[in-house]
């Protein structure tokens, strides 16, 4: 049976990530995001492609949200409580915990601040969160007697987990987003190799390989400490969870060693929260937090204090963390309009922006003004400083992943399609897996692979068990080499023991599948063995054969011992590395055949050449359809030979 992918989100885009995954008949949906760059209808995934009739507790078997960021998270109550999902849902502890905080803060800035049409109320959020089941790392979980679920930690931010989905033999890992490298505050993804038909992975970054990260960190200190020194107010949109944690830890140690009094701010409300969760799921961070949690709470920041609105237009320098980290809105947006003006400040974009955003405006170039709407316009004279401390891993991260796993096929989403069309001809030319990077709403249709589990007869077993021994003789120079070594040698042999299991696999209906001997089958079937045997007559001169006994030049016993004595010698020199075996009467070489024919009619023979008119003797072949090459090579060798040299000549009397 085939997977089939309906991406409803992140093709060929970063945003709003939704991938229905059917596998073996069970419906999985794959996060359930929302676009951050638009405020129309393209907001949200198209969920009546799923079902038109809307009925999507028949349509899914679950849901799985792989982390708490809004691009994978925010759709997931407008979907339960307006569009009416009750199935199950999935994610990890964590991200149950957070998720909550990102929607309601989401919410807020919509509707309190921005006055828009409220897609989902308070009560919505619990209502949905209500229907989550949590999930531990590395924990398998039963969703029902076909299809099992297992989370592996993603790195990227608290909670973030990789989704492994397995339903009967066909398997397949979908990533969300996670970083292969470790950072101050969070570990490296770690996942167990598995055996898999599909990865669906992250692309944010398919073509960037990221420098050392001292680096990026010193680079970005410089920045922020010169705008300081010269009487600057730094601004770092970033999200409250994620990002925000990872550079508050880095300021505050920079600013411990510096001794700087210059203040750092954290606006409030939503980073209140979400400190107080790093602190209780501390088990989730790095190894050097949870060594070091002991002695201190690596979240007790000494020098980053909660901002008040009123400082905005304060004198003096600053810095401050202020969310949305795209500045798509909210207090990032509104500092910003303050700040921008003023060629002192400095704007730090620390990660990835999306494209309908004030921050992809600034990372795409230095513009001088920013146009909000039609009465809105900011003018830009501010520093803008570009600096990648995003939480997703690099093309190199990428393609370690992927020649870790060595899935079978490869899905690319969350990026952009240029970069895109590099990584995967990367994939497929490195790597040499099938890969696919569909656009919004395209499906992909991969075949899966299916076990059957059979049963095996003993005399299939015994048989497998028997020796299969191949008699080898080394070529010229093993010889050569071997009497240099040991001039006692006998005659060298080479002896292979090739086991090899040839059975036949019988599947009836209503019976499991049996894999069982030729022998078990013939009895089954009450009949005989019928082997196939092929046979040919050759001719071979013999010019000077002169009168025997026999005038009309028949042979005797002793010159057809002779003739095949001479046929040993030749096809032995001939064929050197082939085990040639003299049985008296006939040579041997696996299941061919050949002896002298003595008939003046062989039904064998295709021409009639009668031995009055021409000195030849001819040789009755015989073999199998398995040693069809090996005969036809040795049958041409012996029309070639002319066997009257070597042959002893016999006086007439």
């Amino acid at each position: 049976m085939a997977i089939e992918c309906l991406v409803l989100g992140a093709g060929q885009e970063v945003g709003k990530s939704c991938v229905v995954v059917t596998i073996n008949g069970k419906r999985i949906m794959f996060d359930c995001g929302m676009h951050m760059g638009y405020d129309d209808h393209r907001r949200y995934p198209d969920f009546s492609l799923i079902s038109k009739s809307r009925d999507f507790d028949h349509s899914l078997d679950c849901v799985i949200i792989t982390h708490f960021h809004l691009d994978h998270v925010g759709a997931l109550p407008y979907f339960t409580e307006v569009c009416g999902y009750n199935g199950p849902i999935y994610m990890t502890y964590p991200t149950k915990a957070l998720a909550p905080l990102m929607l309601e803060d989401f919410r807020k800035v919509l509707v309190d601040r921005r006055g828009e049409e409220e897609q989902f109320t308070s009560l919505h959020i619990s209502q949905c969160m209500q229907k989550v089941i949590a999930i531990d790392l590395k924990q398998t979980l039963q969703v029902d007697d076909d299809l099992q679920i297992r989370a592996y930690y993603a790195g990227h931010v608290l909670g973030a987990a990789m989704f492994y989905a397995k339903v009967g033999e066909s398997a397949m890992v979908y990533t969300g987003d996670y970083n292969m490298t470790p950072d101050r505050h969070l570990g490296a993804a770690q996942i167990d190799r598995l055996e898999l038909d599909l990865l669906i992975t992250e692309s944010t970054y398919a073509t960037t390989i990221r420098d050392s990260k001292y680096a990026r960190e010193r680079e970005f200190l410089k920045a922020v400490h010169e705008c300081v020194a010269g009487g600057g107010k730094v601004l770092i949109p970033t999200f409250a969870l994620g990002r925000a944690q990872e550079l508050c830890i880095l300021l505050d140690d920079y600013w411990e060693r510096m001794n700087l009094k210059v203040p750092i701010y954290f606006s409030a409300g939503l980073t209140i929260q979400a400190n107080m969760y790093y602190k209780i799921l501390i088990s989730w961070t790095s190894q050097k937090i949870k060594e070091t949690y002991a002695t201190r709470n690596a979240f007790d920041f000494k020098h980053v204090h909660n901002f008040d609105r009123s400082l905005i237009n304060a004198p003096g320098p600053c810095v401050l963390f202020a969310t949305p980290g795209m500045i798509s809105g909210g207090f990032s947006l509104e500092v910003f309009k303050q700040w921008a003006p003023c060629e002192m400040n400095l704007i730090t974009l620390p990660g990835y922006c999306v494209a309908g955003t004030v921050g992809h405006k600034l990372m795409s170039g230095k513009p001088t003004k920013i146009v909000l709407d039609k009465d809105t316009q900011i003018d830009v004279r501010c520093q803008i400083h570009q600096l990648s401390f995003s939480p997703h891993t690099d093309s190199k991260g990428i393609m370690d992943l992927a020649r870790f796993l060595s899935p079978k096929n490869v899905i690319l989403v969350h990026g952009e399609k240029p970069k895109m069309v590099s990584l995967k001809e990367r994939i497929q030319s490195e790597l040499r897996i099938p890969c696919y990077l569909p656009a919004n709403y395209d499906t992909v249709h991969i075949p899966s692979t299916t076990y059957v589990k059979a049963h095996a007869s003993n005399a299939f077993i015994r048989s497998c068990l028997n020796p299969n021994f191949r008699f080898l003789k080394r070529s010229k120079e093993e010889n050569s080499d071997q009497v240099l070594r040991n001039t006692n040698s006998t005659a060298p042999l080479q002896v292979n023991d090739e086991r090899v299991a040839e059975g036949i696999l019988i599947m009836e209906k209503g019976k499991k599948a049996r894999v069982v001997h030729q022998d078990d089958l013939l009895l089954m079937l009450r009949q005989k063995k019928h082997d196939i045997q092929f046979g040919y007559c050759c001719a071979a001169q013999l010019e000077n054969l002169v009168e025997t006994g026999n005038r009309d030049g028949a042979l005797s016993h002793s010159d057809k011992c002779s003739c095949l004595q001479l046929l040993f010698k030749e096809l032995s020199t001939y064929f050197s590395g082939v085990n040639i075996q003299d049985l008296g009467e006939h040579l041997q070489v696996e299941s061919f055949q050949v002896s002298v024919c003595l008939k003046d009619n062989c039904p064998y023979r295709i021409i009639d050449s009668p031995r009055k008119e021409a000195a030849t003797i001819f040789f009755c072949c015989s073999w199998s359809a398995a040693d069809e090459k090996l005969a036809r090579e040795i049958i041409s060798a012996i029309e070639r030979f002319n066997l009257s040299d070597n042959l002893p000549c016999k006086n007439s009397k």
